[in-house]
């Protein structure tokens, strides 16, 4: 009985304070508190609960402006500032991204093919511009490396492989699948950097055999593939980050799960509008 009496005085007390310095009366105060949450609050409170279960299913990679594109699509109203302010307030927070080591292999004797796209990854139809690049996996194993082919038009994964060796087969494997799905006409480009996969003599008659012709960046210069880059950023900012993989297989699963299924099907892209690859590419058809 003498603790509740405590209680019950301390709490007087805080409130008798807090009144004093908004200026507003003791009355005043346990009128707001009966009266309860005013409909925008409850309107906030519904709309972190969605803000929680979009992020939840992007694998809290979403920030704000695609959180809002995801609402939108909901036909749920709200603007980006409204969404990053409750995002901010309720600690819900995309993963941020780090640095990752360079695996380029270029100091070779192999023939060099000419830049032709110089920085230039905007392409006005599918299978016109493709890039292609290697990054590494690591698993409780050892080291995994994924080399990926995209699309400029869309940003889709159009082939991978993986491979516990960085060799030229992967890459050819790589870009074989993109072929075999995609059937692309004569005059596609391939952009890669110099490394000694793609320079090699057995994926250049891949890419004579299909009537396409090679690009290659400038040396040392990351920004002229900095389609494939960016999307190994996402790839392990998203995924990897997050991830202790106990073996090679586990690793795969994972990454073919990201690929196939999320980031070509699902994931928004900023640059395509804040829709999934897969899907601008349906929608430029219809259009």
């Amino acid at each position: 009985m003498k603790y509740q009496f405590i209680d019950r005085y301390r709490t007087i007390y805080r409130v008798e304070k807090m009144c004093r310095i908004l200026r507003v009366g003791r009355s005043s105060y346990y009128t707001w508190k009966k009266r309860g949450k005013s409909m925008r609050e409850k309107t906030n409170d519904r709309l972190v609960l969605e803000i929680r279960a979009i992020h939840e299913k992007s694998r809290k990679t979403y920030g704000s402006p695609r959180i809002t594109a995801e609402l939108r699509a909901k036909d749920i109203r709200c603007g980006k500032n409204r969404v990053a302010r409750l995002m901010r307030e309720n600690q819900i927070a995309a993963k941020t991204k780090r640095r990752f080591r360079i695996t380029t292999d270029s100091k070779h004797r192999l023939a060099i093919s000419p830049n032709l796209l110089h920085q230039d990854f905007t392409a006005r139809a599918r299978h016109k511009k493709w890039t292609g690049d290697i990054t590494y996996v690591w698993t409780m194993q050892g080291f995994m490396y994924l080399a990926v082919v995209l699309d400029c038009f869309n940003r889709e994964v159009v082939g991978w492989s993986m491979r516990t060796r960085m060799t030229r087969d992967m890459v050819i494997e790589a870009l074989a699948m993109a072929i075999n799905r995609k059937r692309p006409q004569k005059g596609l480009v391939f952009h890669s950097d110099r490394g000694s996969q793609y320079a090699s003599h057995e994926f250049r008659r891949l890419l004579e055999k299909h009537h396409c012709i090679q690009s290659m960046s400038g040396k040392g210069n990351c920004y002229d593939n900095a389609v494939t880059e960016s999307f190994f950023h996402t790839l392990k900012t998203e995924l990897m980050y997050g991830e202790t993989y106990n073996s090679r297989s586990e690793a795969r699963e994972s990454i073919f799960e990201y690929i196939e299924i999320f980031y070509n099907r699902v994931r928004r892209h900023s640059y395509l509008g804040y829709v999934s690859p897969v899907d601008f590419g349906r929608l430029s058809m219809v259009a």
